[in-house]
C-alpha cells in the first residue's frame, strides 16, 4: 500500500526523531489513520512515536482532543482552527512533543464550493505553540488524496525536525 518513497521518508523521519528526542502523536480525521499505519510499520517506532488518534467525527474531536464545540459550529471540522486544535489537543492527551493533525475531505462525497474534495488541512504543534499551519487542496480519488496527504506531512515533519 506505501511505496517506497513513504519507506524512506519514515526512515529518515525515524532517525531524525531519535537524534533529537522527538516524539511524535498524530491525530487524523479524513486519512483514518494511514499516517499512524505508516509510522508504526518501522521497526522500534515506539522509541519516537507514542499514539495516534484517529476522531473521525466531530464528537470524537471532542471527546478525545478537546476541541470545542463551538469551533467546530463556527470553521467546520474541515477547517485550519480545528487542525490546530486537534494537534493541540493530542499533545495533551499524550506523552509526545510534537503533534500532527489532518482533517479533510478526502471524497468522493461530501466537498462543497467553498471547500471541495481534496481540500486538506494540517497543524503541526509543539509544547509552546503550533509550528505549521497548511491547507492544500488535492486532486484525484480518495486513495489518491489520502496518501498526498500523508507524503506532504512526512516531508513537512522532516523539514521541521532538520
Amino acid at each position: 500500500m506505501f511505496s517506497r518513497e513513504h519507506t524512506n521518508l519514515i526512515q529518515k523521519l525515524a532517525l531524525q526523531c531519535l537524534e533529537r528526542g522527538i516524539l511524535l502523536v498524530t491525530a487524523e480525521s479524513c486519512t483514518g489513520g494511514l499516517l499512524s499505519s505508516l509510522l508504526t510499520q518501522e521497526a522500534g517506532s515506539s522509541k519516537w512515536f507514542d499514539r495516534g488518534f484517529v476522531t473521525y467525527s466531530n464528537n470524537s474531536k471532542i471527546d478525545s482532543l478537546g476541541v470545542q464545540r463551538e469551533t467546530l459550529e463556527n470553521f467546520g471540522a474541515v477547517s485550519q482552527e480545528v487542525a490546530n486544535e486537534m494537534s493541540k489537543g493530542a499533545l495533551k492527551n499524550s506523552e509526545a512533543n510534537l503533534g500532527i493533525s489532518i482533517t479533510g475531505i478526502a471524497g468522493p462525497e461530501g466537498g462543497s464550493l467553498a471547500k471541495p474534495v481534496g481540500t486538506i488541512y494540517f497543524s503541526i504543534a509543539n509544547q509552546k505553540k503550533v509550528i505549521l499551519e497548511h491547507k492544500s487542496d488535492f486532486k484525484g480519488s480518495r486513495e489518491t488524496i489520502r496518501k498526498e496527504s500523508v507524503l506532504f506531512v512526512l516531508n513537512k515533519l522532516l523539514n521541521l525536525t532538520l
